[in-house]
């Protein structure tokens, strides 16, 4: 039997499979890649070589308003790890520098004040100024130009307002903007709604240049980048992360020279060659990312990569946070038929994208051409209005997925982490 390991939640499950029903097992190789350095030390060390800029404590001399952006809980970034280093960067150019941590929240909730003291610790919670980006407040957005898309380019007041503005982050394969990271931190993390809505629509969704490891022609990060270069996103720390939420890997420097050399280090440990199987079974890697199934779709893309056509795709993500988006979970609870949601996707101008629909399209492509069979804590009734079959365990959900295939003995392609890998 070959024992597979799942992250999820805080946790892992575990299942065993025949070895005969084993097509594979896709993982990233940045799961065994030991970096001979500590985090603190990884980090510094980019940081002491950056990649394109001076050093920041260079860039901060004479800089009053200092803003650094920051990810949001839905992120597994050690911050604990890359702010102090970064905080104490700054300081040492300029030390009076008025410093404020704006997180990243793009359109998800308000990051709580227990998730930011989770993320920071007590020290920064208790010294430093942070301000939680809400993509909704007028009164804290400003219009500064047009993305090459034709989309008004609107972003956090506290950013505009900055003499420096310089970000943290992590880089991983991104299902529809390539990668995440680098210039992210801006659009969509520090945008207003309305120019979120417009970066991700339909058209930009469907194009297959939006796909995962994908920059160039790409135009959701072509408008991406464009904001950061106008926001004036002078700086950035980036890490590449580990199974266990660990940095192995740092960049620091330009937001995209910079970005550039972590997305090559990240090419060279998470490219994997498709394992063809009937089943494939997945995962959104665990907190913080498989909090609510609409994250969740995520981890999908990777399975429906290396699937046969019809196969059944089972994904473990625990989800005890529900569905994780109201215009999401409406779309397809009202609306049985994905074809149908597709074609009145593809219809909406970009103007009029709404929320959650390039997920909800997405999952739409996905639901298309595959059966689901979803292992979480959501509720049932939840799970089955998404047009999933609900499962309690990955030993009832491969039960599940032979009954949808008519057979006991279909290859099974198992990818423990489903947003780390880029599958060819």
């Amino acid at each position: 039997m070959t024992n597979i390991k799942l992250p999820y939640g805080q946790g892992y499950l575990e299942a065993e499979i025949p070895d005969e029903r084993v097509a594979g097992i896709l993982v990233s190789d940045m799961h065994h890649y030991k970096p001979a350095e500590t985090q603190v030390e990884i980090v510094r060390k980019a940081m002491e070589n950056p990649i394109g800029t001076p050093r920041l404590r260079e860039i901060a001399k004479g800089k009053k308003k200092v803003v650094v952006i920051a990810s949001d809980h839905t992120r597994p970034v050690p911050s604990k790890v890359i702010m102090p280093l970064m905080l104490e960067e700054i300081r040492k150019g300029n030390p009076d520098a008025d410093i404020t941590i704006l997180i990243s929240t793009g359109c998800h909730r308000g990051t709580t004040e227990a998730e930011l003291l989770s993320k920071f610790g007590p020290e920064i919670m208790a010294s430093e100024k942070i301000y939680v980006h809400d993509c909704d407040d007028e009164s804290m957005l400003v219009n500064i130009g047009t993305l090459p898309s034709g989309g008004e380019l609107i972003i956090n007041r506290l950013a505009v307002e900055a003499d420096l503005l310089v970000s943290e982050g992590f880089i991983e394969p991104h299902f529809f903007a390539g990668y995440s990271g680098g210039r992210k931190s801006v659009l969509p993390g520090i945008a207003s709604r309305k120019t979120v809505m417009f970066n991700h629509n339909a058209t930009f969704i469907d194009s297959d240049r939006s796909r995962t490891g994908i920059v160039d022609g790409n135009p959701i990060h072509r408008d991406m980048l464009y904001a950061a270069r106008a926001a004036r996103l002078d700086f950035i720390v980036n890490v590449v992360i580990n199974s266990d939420k660990e940095a192995i890997f740092a960049v620091a420097g330009d937001c995209d020279l910079a970005h550039i050399e972590g997305r090559n280090f990240l090419n060279s440990q998470c490219k994997v060659s498709r394992i063809p199987a009937d089943i494939a079974i997945t995962t959104n890697a665990g907190y913080p990312l498989d909090q609510n199934i609409y994250q969740a779709v995520k981890g999908m893309t990777a399975a429906e990569a290396t699937l046969n056509e019809g196969g059944v795709i089972i994904i473990a993500a625990k989800s005890n946070d529900g569905h994780g988006g109201e215009g999401f979970y409406k779309s397809f609870s009202e609306e049985q038929d994905v074809s149908k949601m597709m074609a009145e996707f593809l219809a909406t101008p970009s103007e009029d994208t709404i929320p959650d629909q390039w997920q909800s399209q997405i999952f739409a492509r996905i639901l298309k051409n595959f059966k689901v069979v979803y292992v979480s804590e959501a509720p049932d009734n939840i799970v089955e209005d998404l047009h999933m079959i609900p499962a309690h365990s990955i030993e009832e959900a491969i039960r599940k997925a032979d009954e949808i295939l008519g057979k006991s003995d279909a290859k099974i392609t198992v990818i423990p982490d489903g947003v780390s890998v880029i599958v060819l």
